[in-house]
């Protein structure tokens, strides 16, 4: 009968995809990874608006001031980087870091059109040389979601004047810069860019297309002008990876200038799987309900590998966030956060994937775009009830340390968090397939 056969083909399926379901990848030991090489690039990010504090007027100052009644927390000055940098630094320098990553920001240096400011430049200045002083190579943004107050006054992104005026600052900041061996990012994930554009001046469609169309020709200009001022600089424009959503991120920035990247910078915060799908609430940005899907790292980058074969990835953030630094409910610690990612890249590496580096966001809580209660950090700081801002080590604080000395998880790692099945960053590949495991290290 019909009915019957179509229960059948039904039970097949169901049966296959169960059968699918344990041949998920292995979390079974350390076999199946290889160390990190010596010249592998460790760091950690920040970002200035969000860390910096006694920010000058700027698009999100804006933003913050206007939606006072809307947004949790008002800004204040954050962790207070700003003048607490050279501690901060040899935070990230205790860790044995090889790379720092913050950005440069447009809005500090330049507060009117046409004047910058020396106590800026002097900050900036003295900021990248004790980064290099410390052992690490910057890396900087240009541009983290942080405009000035007078762009914002012409129209932003709406308004092509706002393409050459980045142009000319950005000049100004690689002229200073070029020779301190520095990593470039363009623009912090210019999907999510858009999308806080977008729901914060707010913009219509037409207006979003105009930005993403802005984005990316100064990107593509941006690109040409870092390498012929410094010819044997890294560029890129780390990409925002967003589970189900992804195609449409990636349709920001990164399809249009593959050929204008000299690495592929990452951030992986969430994935999600058919047993996991709580990522959904990053749409209510309640990101501590978030249950981590480590091994979905493995998968993204395994993906865009195959995308962009010639070109090496770099893991620019990814981090854990908790409810006000109260412990997760499920147990699942910061520490098991950083060990399992760290055995996911180690899996995809093992597998021929180019990773050259990994950045764990962040050095310290900051300011998460209206709110200091996800904390992100691997120093704890208590804005809102700590005048002193004490900077306060995490269990990952340890645990980074030991695993930049080790090259790597331990031998016998098992991740804590164990995969879920069918993970949206490759369906067709853990839903059906099974990645090889090669042979130990």
């Amino acid at each position: 009968m019909p009915g019957r056969s179509r229960c059948a083909r039904l039970l097949a399926v169901l049966v296959l995809l169960v059968a699918a379901g344990t041949a998920l990848p292995a979390a079974a030991d350390v076999r199946g990874t290889v160390r990190f090489p010596a010249d592998f690039l460790w760091g950690v990010s920040t970002s200035g608006f969000q860390s910096e504090g006694s920010f000058p007027d700027s698009n999100w100052t804006r933003y913050v001031e206007r939606k006072a009644g809307e947004v949790e927390d008002p800004y204040r000055d954050s962790v207070d980087f700003r003048h607490r940098y050279p501690g901060d630094i040899e935070l990230a320098r205790g860790l044995g870091v090889s790379v720092f990553r913050t950005s440069v920001e447009w809005a500090r240096l330049e507060p009117r059109r046409g004047h910058r400011d020396p106590g800026a430049i002097a900050y900036y200045d003295d900021l990248v040389r004790r980064i290099r002083a410390a052992g690490m190579r910057p890396m900087l943004t240009l541009d983290h979601w942080v405009y000035p107050g007078w762009v914002a006054d012409q129209g932003a992104w709406d308004d092509p004047r706002t393409q050459e005026d980045w142009l000319r600052h950005a000049r100004f900041v690689v002229n200073r810069y070029k020779d301190m061996d520095v990593l470039w990012v363009t623009f912090n994930e210019a999907s999510s860019y858009i999308y806080r554009e977008l729901t914060h001046r707010p913009l219509d469609l037409g207006q979003v297309l105009t930005m993403q169309k802005a984005l990316v020709k100064t990107h593509r200009a941006a690109y040409d002008m870092i390498h012929r001022i410094d010819p044997d600089a890294m560029v890129s424009s780390n990409i925002a990876y967003g589970t189900l959503l992804n195609g449409l991120f990636d349709a920001a920035l990164f399809n249009e200038v593959t050929d204008k990247l000299d690495f592929l910078g990452v951030d992986y915060y969430y994935g999600a799987n058919l047993e996991n799908i709580t990522a959904a609430h990053a749409l209510t940005g309640e990101l501590w309900k978030i249950d981590p899907a480590p091994e979905g790292l493995y998968y993204v980058l395994k993906q865009y590998h195959l995308r962009v074969p010639d070109l090496p990835l770099f893991i620019v953030e990814n981090g854990m966030p908790t409810d006000n630094g109260k412990p997760r409910p499920d147990g699942y610690t910061r520490s098991d956060h950083l060990h399992d990612h760290v055995y996911w890249i180690q899996r995809a590496m093992a597998e021929g994937v180019p990773v050259m580096g990994y950045n764990y966001w962040s050095l310290t809580d900051n300011y998460e775009w209206g709110s200091y209660r996800p904390r992100f950090g691997l120093y704890t700081v208590d804005v809102l009830t700590d005048p002193s801002l004490t900077r306060r080590p995490t269990d990952a604080v340890p645990t980074y340390r030991s695993l930049i000395a080790r090259r790597g998880v331990p031998s016998g790692y098992v991740p804590v968090r164990k995969p879920g099945w069918c993970s949206i960053g490759d369906p067709l590949g853990s839903c059906f397939g099974r990645p090889a495991t090669p042979p130990a290290s």
